[in-house]
């Protein structure tokens, strides 16, 4: 990528108007945390105002039933529609401008008038299945921005990336018969939402395009690099997409309150520079975060300083393989990872 890259940002007070009950991890407040991160790198990022997704866009990935759903909660907000899952007064609305914000960040990047951005929205969006909400979900944009990106843009094959600490069921749902999208997790596991185990690959015509890294509580920085070194690179390179869209939670963060993973923000920097040099290399540099997870103030804004200044950093440079000791936990998980996936990605080797 010659010269200083051009990084959209999208960020817009109205996504603070999805208010719950009180006490809710997924708050406002999360977003004065990415916001401070946004304005300390302000004058280097180009601002893409988000408008609201059209039911068409929505429609690709969700039933009816659960758009209709969804409008006739709205009439009754607020209302609880599963224990961890709210809807207010404003939300939909704010779920729909959420999602529109995903189809035209991927847009403008695929079209080449950035090269790379970060969508700062919420409600986030991995868990919303087809046919429902839940997981503090209500429509999944990053399922929606694929489609759009498909249908609108003419993009072949997409990787999604998603390493927020929970797995990305719907997401996961939503093409694990589709060999055009291939999904790939790391998640903390055993954990919400129980899916996400090593032996989940895909179905169908889709077997083998469903990459799982599912990780035992206490994962840090080395672990995480190791993963994304020795599974999401050697994938990435064997499917060769022509976009890379990450779902980005920030909630594997060592101060997070709803999980138990310990990643700093310089491990968040490397999984950054793995995915952005993965991009270059592959895709043109197209590249897109859209926020998911991530529930301390302290990891939402280290997270997302890391990720821009990767982003806007002319020449972030390559990383050294980082080594993998034997007989550690991270090499058990790298293994079982080889046994499911080694016929499917050449380069995925085993310890």
């Amino acid at each position: 990528m010659a010269g200083s890259p051009s990084v959209g940002i999208v960020e817009d007070p109205r996504y603070r108007d999805h208010v719950g009950p009180a006490g809710h991890p997924e708050r406002p407040e999360r977003l004065v945390a990415v916001s401070d991160a946004i304005a300390a790198r302000g004058d280097s990022l180009q601002r893409l105002a988000p408008r609201a997704a059209t039911p068409d866009e929505i429609l690709r990935v969700h039933d009816p039933s659960h758009l209709a759903a969804l409008e006739r909660a709205a009439q009754q907000a607020p209302v609880r529609l599963d224990p961890d899952t709210y809807l207010g007064t404003d939300s939909l609305e704010v779920a729909q401008l959420a999602a529109g914000a995903a189809v035209d960040l991927v847009r403008a990047v695929c079209r080449r008038d950035l090269d790379t951005g970060l969508a700062a929205i919420r409600p986030p969006g991995h868990h919303a299945e087809h046919d429902r909400a839940m997981g503090f979900c209500l429509l999944n944009n990053v399922a929606i921005a694929a489609r759009a990106a498909q249908a609108e843009e003419g993009v072949d094959k997409i990787l999604i990336l998603d390493w927020d600490v929970h797995h990305g069921n719907g997401t996961q749902h939503s093409f694990e018969e589709d060999p055009s999208i291939l999904y790939a997790s790391t998640h903390q596991f055993p954990f919400y939402p129980g899916t996400g185990d090593f032996g989940e690959a895909g179905r169908g015509r889709g077997l083998g395009t469903t990459v799982n890294v599912p990780l035992p509580a206490g994962c840090g920085d080395a672990e995480y690099t190791a993963v994304a070194q020795r599974v999401l690179a050697p994938v990435a390179r064997s499917y060769r997409p022509d976009l890379i869209i990450v779902s980005c939670g920030f909630d594997a963060h060592r101060d997070d309150p709803l999980a138990a993973m310990q990643l700093s923000g310089e491990g968040f920097r490397i999984l950054s520079r793995v995915v952005r040099g993965l991009a270059e290399e592959l895709c043109g540099g197209r590249l897109v975060l859209l926020l998911e997870g991530g529930y301390a103030l302290s990891g939402l804004r280290e997270g997302t300083s890391a990720v821009l200044d990767v982003l806007l950093d002319p020449d972030p440079g390559a990383l050294d393989e980082a080594p993998v000791v034997p007989g550690t936990h991270i090499q058990q998980v790298l293994d079982r990872v080889h046994q499911v996936h080694a016929r499917n990605f050449s380069g995925l080797s085993a310890l």
